[in-house]
């Protein structure tokens, strides 16, 4: 039986590279797109795959249960993969309600459907859900994120995600509904929309901007190359334990401020400027209230356990990353302009639903 995958937030930064990766490798697989195309969510993203046979879209809420499960049994989903999340930190802090609403009543939907429609038969079925290492909280100096480490999430979009997390697990323990979760470091790589440090910042040195730094820049990530992601997603997905939850981390942590600083040295050198010219963007800025400190991931479980590990280097997967946005600069300039949306109103009746 062909596995017929619900990806949610498939036309977002990850889950286009995750609905890539799979249309890809398993063309005998049918591929359920579900995405509201909220800001964030762009079908420009998956463009070159939108007419591969084994490939749907399909725009919905995932708050809206009773659509949700209609689409369970209409399309006879047997896997989900639950990306879809409102995941901007800043805009948490402005407007905590909508977090929640999406990352936990649009979790606790899916979840629900799943239960009801796979009706306590749970063979070849699976829902995984992907979180992240924020709902840890902070670290100091030393130390690693491990999955037995203790949830302690510090902005309102952590609290959601790790609330989300408790109702799977709780799926789990209650009802036996299969499950895997996975907690992922910063991801970074191409179609990431441009509110996110590494794009925002490409796209403020391109426009000779202002580069907006929290505090000193000494707050410390671990940063993942995003179609290194994609292919952890595929290992924990078909060899993943059920109820188990597995670490994504790049092994590869960096100050916000030396980050920034490759980041003006790389793209100064693309564009032919004398080495440093765009240092002078740097525009040091009043912290973020809650500001975590330190992230760190210990991937070691699906490492030993899984054999995934990180493929590129750091300064490798950030030429090839700015490399990218240089010569997709329409992109960049449609999704920062809101252009792109207006092509997909058209071509799937968006307006209509």
């Amino acid at each position: 039986m062909k596995p017929n995958i619900l990806v949610t937030g498939g036309a977002g930064f990850i889950g286009s590279h995750v609905v890539r990766l799979f249309l890809n490798k398993y063309p005998d697989y049918n591929i359920y797109n579900l995405d509201l195309l909220t800001y964030a969510g762009n079908l420009e993203n998956l463009k070159d795959l939108e007419n591969k046979k084994n490939y749907h879209f399909l725009k919905e809420d995932i708050c809206n249960f009773h659509k949700i499960k209609a689409i369970f049994i209409k399309y006879k989903i047997t896997h989900v993969i639950h990306l879809a999340a409102e995941s901007h930190v800043d805009r948490s802090i402005k407007d905590p309600f909508s977090f929640a609403q999406t990352n936990i009543m649009g979790t606790l939907s899916l979840l629900q459907a799943a239960k009801d429609v796979w009706a306590n038969n749970f063979k070849n079925k699976l829902f995984y859900h992907i979180s992240t290492d924020e709902v840890f909280g902070s670290l100091g100096k030393e130390g690693s994120f491990s999955e037995t480490s203790p949830y302690e999430p510090h902005s309102p979009y952590s609290a959601s995600k790790a609330s989300s997390d408790h109702f799977v697990r709780a799926f789990s323990d209650t009802y036996g509904l299969p499950i895997v979760i996975s907690n992922c470091s910063n991801n970074y790589g191409p179609y990431q929309f441009p509110e996110k440090l590494i794009p925002l910042f490409i796209n403020n040195i391109l426009k000779n901007k202002s580069l907006p730094v929290y505090g000193n820049g000494e707050n410390i990530r671990d940063w993942l190359y995003v179609e290194d992601h994609a292919r952890a997603i595929d290992v924990i997905f078909h060899n993943g334990k059920l109820s188990e939850t597995y670490n994504i981390g790049g092994f590869n942590e960096w100050k916000n401020i030396d980050l920034i600083k490759i980041l003006i040295k790389v793209v100064d050198k693309f564009l032919g400027n004398k080495a440093g010219t765009s240092v002078k963007l740097i525009t040091y800025v009043k912290d973020r209230a809650g500001h975590d400190k330190r992230y760190a991931v210990d991937a070691t479980k699906i490492k030993e356990e899984l054999s995934w590990e990180p493929s590129l280097q750091f300064e490798e997967g950030i030429e090839k990353t700015i490399q990218w946005y240089l010569e997709n600069d329409q992109w960049l300039e449609n999704i920062s302009s809101g252009a792109y949306q207006h092509y997909y109103e058209k071509k799937y009746n968006l307006n209509d639903n």
